[in-house]
């Protein structure tokens, strides 16, 4: 059996996070010796060759418009921050013999080694955070950087406000030797995948795994079990993998929720992973959790 989380993307990172050094307030300057820095300009990082992490000082004159900054920590014992651009000022930088992609494209095209991916997903969800809480939810009044980027303060009231991770639930159903998959009406063209949604307050992992697939398809899941979590930086969501077990086998599916959803046997999902599923059905790439479950599922 092949291990199908050697695969997984934005996993791996090897970051010494800031948020776990103390004082919190020790941040060096950007332009400290062998600092490195990543930079965002919209949803495309800078890519020089195959990383992201650039030198600091080289690419701090490229990065004049920047609007935030944050310290994430030590990569290989080197400062390493990342900050934002506007992103008009991309073709700029691609001239100057760089280039920007997305970080969906990124993982996909393996552009940047496994582990500095990972560092790429802590970048853009601490970037998206800081774009999305300039203003305080208690008060309204606006909120300024501590602790290198891990908080936010507000002045007026002094709340704190820290970055949140959304955690969602993705489960492959099985009932005997089949597995319930569908497709969203948002999915590239004959992609299905396994069924997820975000937790609600006050629900246990299982408890959101049954309701989900209820919710979309009326399967009614018994027993739930974890297998794998996953990072996913589209904002800052947190999958978690899990198998469930169905009750029933009629699917109803939500037409709000879905477009489709269909038992699958084992030779259909290992047609679908390998690309030679008869009706052009696929998979979603090795990189996503999804595609880990189905692979498990698979390989039993």
């Amino acid at each position: 059996m092949t291990d199908p989380l050697a695969t997984l993307g934005f996993s791996r990172n090897r970051l010494d996070r800031h948020s776990a050094e103390q004082p919190e307030e020790a941040v060096p300057p950007l332009d400290a010796a062998g600092a490195r820095l990543l930079l965002l300009g919209g949803d495309r990082f800078v890519l020089r060759g195959g990383t992201a992490l650039l030198d600091a000082a080289a690419a701090l004159p490229l990065a004049v418009g920047r609007t935030e900054t944050v310290f994430l920590g030590r990569w290989d014992g080197r400062p390493t921050f990342a900050a934002t651009v506007p992103a008009d000022e991309l073709p700029t930088l691609e001239t100057a013999g760089d280039r920007s992609l997305d970080l969906r494209s990124i993982a996909t095209e393996s552009a940047v080694e496994a582990e500095e991916l990972g560092l790429l997903a802590v970048a853009k969800s601490m970037l998206d955070w800081h774009g999305r809480h300039r203003f305080c939810a208690n008060c309204g009044a606006p909120t300024f950087t501590a602790a290198g980027g891990f908080r936010r303060e507000c002045k007026a009231c002094n709340a704190h406000h820290f970055p949140r991770v959304d955690p969602v639930v993705i489960m492959l159903v099985r009932r005997g030797d089949t597995c319930l998959l569908g497709r969203g009406p948002h999915f590239r063209p004959h992609m299905y995948s396994c069924l997820a949604g975000f937790l609600e307050p006050g629900e246990t992992m299982e408890d959101a795994v049954r309701r989900e697939v209820f919710e979309e398809t009326r399967i009614r899941v018994g027993a739930v079990s974890y297998r794998a979590s996953q990072p996913w930086p589209f904002p800052s969501s947190l999958m978690l993998g899990c198998v469930a077990e169905a009750l029933d086998g009629e699917i109803v599916t939500d037409p709000s929720e879905l477009e489709d959803a269909r038992w699958f046997d084992r030779a259909a999902v290992a047609a679908m992973i390998e690309g030679t599923h008869p009706d052009g059905i696929l998979s979603p790439p090795p990189m996503a959790i999804a595609h880990v479950l189905m692979r498990q599922f698979v390989e039993g």
